[in-house]
């Protein structure tokens, strides 16, 4: 459970920091339009510190943990698929105010990042339904 906690608080001083860096590069760039910039802010408070809460609440309900193996495959793929996400929208913020073309790779390593979230919520999913049946069987 203190992982989940741990992961959450990460996400909220990212997803602070992040918007804090905007908020500054944008400043000293007399920047005013729409760049991937804008949504690093919302992306890791969302995907970091509600969906880490709420998978403690699961946690704390369910104990996913009890599946250690398949637990830590969602948690692993589910960090990096966000990390990986972030860090291109970064990029590709950072080089839109600062007007600077970026690789059409730039847009493939996102799309990487998001198919390691669909891997880590199908992986998720395959989890809660084994402790809810695990459960069940349980109260028989």
């Amino acid at each position: 459970m203190k992982k989940l906690m741990y992961s959450s608080a990460f996400y909220t001083l990212l997803g602070l920091l992040s918007g804090l860096f905007y908020r500054e590069m944008s400043k000293a760039e007399n920047f005013s339009g729409y760049s991937q910039l804008n949504v690093t802010h919302t992306h890791l408070l969302v995907l970091g510190t509600i969906m880490f809460l709420i998978f403690m609440v699961i946690e704390y309900q369910l104990t996913l943990t009890a599946h250690k193996q398949l637990f830590n495959y969602f948690f692993y793929i589910f960090h990096l698929g966000v990390l990986v996400t972030v860090a291109m929208q970064f990029i590709n913020g950072i080089a839109a105010m600062k007007d600077f073309s970026v690789s059409p790779a730039i847009a493939g390593i996102a799309g990487l990042g998001h198919i390691m979230i669909t891997i880590a919520f199908i992986l998720f999913f395959v989890l809660l339904n084994k402790r809810i049946n695990a459960n069940n069987t349980n109260r028989l």
